[in-house]
């Protein structure tokens, strides 16, 4: 567990608390390094990696192989760290098997057809949710895809977006989700993650790129947005429904 107990001194339920948002910052912002976690949550970097030592210890979190942007080039790296399966397991709730027991009944019986058809109700019903924030952030494709982030964080997704390839044929935004609520749902019915794409797509009027998934076993789900769509894309975006 990373959560202290209720029945622990206020010091040490102080310090779990301290701990969690280490956590669910790696979550989002993965990978990250001490440093960049120390200055987001205004704590000190050596106090930073006390807790990120304990969480590894805990097999919560573990080094990202991944170069970071702007890494150092001499030297010894600084150290990135993203959530492990331990990781993700405390973040989400208890219902994954239950909700996976469900879909195989609703395949088995009702066809793969049907399962899509839940997806996809399902995609649409946080698009509705989400839409007002999207919408308001205006037609600047990084404020957009920045306001969509923010709206599947309420959601409990862990999002953030960066922009990337700026200057470039290849510039866009770059959306990362290092938590999901369906993920271990999605793996066994990717149904999920293709309506979700189609969601964002519908919601930023442009058409976006899943490059990476945690259902398929990368660290975070990675969704690539071509800037050049989103300036061009009308600012009155279809209803999907």
């Amino acid at each position: 567990m990373f959560i202290a107990d209720r029945a622990v001194p206020a010091a040490d339920r102080a310090e779990s608390g301290t701990r969690r948002r280490v956590l669910t910052l790696v979550s989002e912002r993965g990978p990250i390094t001490a440093a960049q976690v120390a200055e987001i949550l205004g704590l000190t970097t050596a106090g930073v990696r006390r807790h990120l030592d304990v969480l590894a210890e805990e097999g919560a979190v573990e080094e990202s192989d991944h170069v970071l942007a702007g890494a150092r080039k001499r030297g010894r790296p600084a150290r990135a760290y993203v959530l492990t399966e331990r990781g993700h397991q405390s973040l989400r709730g208890d219902y994954d098997e239950l909700a996976t027991s469900v879909l195989r009944f609703l395949r088995d019986n009702q066809g793969e057809e049907a399962v899509g058809a839940f997806a996809r109700a399902r995609a649409l019903k946080l698009a509705e949710q989400i839409r007002p924030a999207v919408e308001a952030a205006g037609d600047d494709p990084e404020a957009r895809a920045a306001a969509l982030a923010e709206a599947l964080r309420i959601e409990g997704y862990a999002a953030s977006s960066r922009p990337v390839g700026k200057g470039t044929p290849l510039a866009g935004v770059q959306l990362c989700q290092g938590h999901c609520p369906v993920q271990h749902v999605a793996a066994e019915f990717p149904q999920f993650c293709e309506a979700e794409t189609e969601v964002f797509s519908d919601l930023l009027g442009a058409h976006v790129q899943r490059l990476a998934s945690l259902a398929y076993g990368d660290h975070v789900c990675t969704t690539f947005i071509p800037a050049n769509q989103l300036a061009n894309s009308p600012q009155k975006r279809r209803d999907p429904r």
